[in-house]
């Protein structure tokens, strides 16, 4: 038995390490973005390993991303005393973030490459590389939203690249994923608009202000409804229902105050990966 495995208190503090590592990953936008890609892949019918390769290459990414933000923000979380930033209360160290921003990095190269070099270009060049744009300086200007709709826009055809037939992915799967894309960067800024602001970071969403910032999520979410529903055909009974809630807490999130906006967009985002999953089948 190993000295870790004896250790309670090295049990414990090993998982602070690792919890707080998932939380410089952006483990909510991290673990959403890598769980669309796994059910984009069961939709998509990829053979299993195939499938797990390219789920694994998303969620490499994903984490380069999240380690990158971190590193890039350690400066401006300490400034505004982000206390739910690892880095910023030192829980964590920028060495060992560094070291594990590294280790993902080649994983994402590598697994990228093994899932055939279309999906594992479109990947590097479009989904993973616009999220390390917008860190490097994209977040603090006007075009802040576009990495986001680049990078969401081009996730099923990293699936549909993947398969057997590769093949670009539907018109409507692209315009939708750039649509949730968007509404997810308006949500996703909407609690960081003041520290943000603090210290310089000025977006789309800061220019717009919270108000603006949550109407027009509910309308680019409202048009992925529509592109997901509507774009594979005559929608059946069930997505019907779907686009039709889906239009009514987009109105609501346009329409009323306090927290409900922001839920009514964030269900309204659920209801877009439903339908876009269901129509790649």
């Amino acid at each position: 038995m190993t000295a870790l495995a004896r250790d309670p208190r090295a049990r414990s503090e090993t998982r602070s390490v690792l919890a707080a590592l998932a939380a410089a990953a952006h483990g909510g936008p991290t673990v959403a973005v890598t769980t669309l890609a796994a059910l984009l892949a069961v939709a998509a019918d990829l053979p299993v390993a195939h499938g797990v390769l390219v789920v694994a290459a998303v969620l490499a990414g994903q984490l380069t991303i999240g380690w990158g933000n971190d590193l890039l923000d350690h400066g401006r979380d300490v400034a505004v005393g982000r206390d739910d930033k690892p880095l910023a209360t030192g829980v964590l160290t920028p060495a060992l973030v560094g070291r594990c921003l590294a280790v993902a990095a080649l994983a994402c190269v590598t697994l990228s490459a093994a899932t055939g070099w279309r999906a594992g270009l479109v990947h590097l060049g479009l989904l993973v590389a616009m999220g390390h744009a917008y860190n490097l300086g994209l977040k603090a200007t006007a075009w802040s939203w576009a990495p986001y709709a680049v990078a969401f826009g081009s996730l099923p055809a990293v699936i549909t690249l993947a398969g057997p037939d590769p093949v670009w992915a539907p018109w409507w799967q692209v315009a939708a994923g750039a649509a949730l894309g968007v509404g997810a960067h308006l949500l996703n800024a909407l609690p960081d608009l003041d520290d943000d602001l603090s210290t310089g970071v000025r977006g789309l969403p800061h220019r717009l202000g919270a108000r603006r910032s949550r109407v027009l999520a509910a309308l680019v979410l409202a048009a992925a409804s529509l592109a997901a529903a509507l774009g594979p055909g005559s929608p059946g009974v069930v997505v019907q229902v779907a686009l039709l809630a889906a239009l009514v807490l987009a109105v609501v999130a346009a329409t009323t105050s306090g927290r409900t906006p922001f839920r009514a967009a964030i269900a309204v985002a659920l209801v877009d990966v439903v339908l876009l999953v269901v129509g790649a089948r």
